[in-house]
């Protein structure tokens, strides 16, 4: 097995064990099967077409924010669109006409709610321009 192979296989493992953690809801009555309480969200990026394997994830927790290179502000972009992503305020920037495309999901709870959102952008330009620091991985 080659470095790249095995670092592929790690990954797919490492995200898979993630996306079992954030697959359990819970009625709000109930205590949370997913071991998470307050605000969450299991985020990934993943770059080109929908066979790519250049997926990037990372939980972000928001009572009190961690998890996330940039949590404090994606918490405080969250609370503000009421854990709506598509409520998050655009910026203003210019993005170049560049096809190559990002999806970006969110699944898991804000205050006491289901979340699961995926959509496609362009390229990572208009991603960062309509999440904002959400959807910022890198440090």
């Amino acid at each position: 097995m080659t470095h790249t192979s095995t670092a592929t296989a790690l990954r797919g493992a490492l995200l898979a064990a993630a996306v079992l953690l954030a697959a359990g809801q819970a009625p709000a009555q109930a205590a949370p099967r997913h071991g998470l309480q307050g605000d969450w969200l299991y985020l990934t990026v993943t770059r080109g077409d929908s066979r790519s394997s250049d997926t990037r994830g990372t939980l972000l927790l928001c009572d009190p924010p961690q998890g996330h290179a940039h949590a404090a502000e994606a918490c405080a972009e969250l609370a503000a669109a009421g854990g709506d992503i598509d409520a998050l305020p655009a910026r203003s920037v210019f993005c170049p006409m560049i096809y190559a495309p990002v999806t970006a999901h969110a699944r898991g709870e804000w205050q006491g709610r289901p979340v699961d959102c995926t959509r496609t952008f362009s390229n990572g330009c208009v991603l960062a321009a309509r999440t904002g620091d959400v959807f910022a991985l890198d440090g």
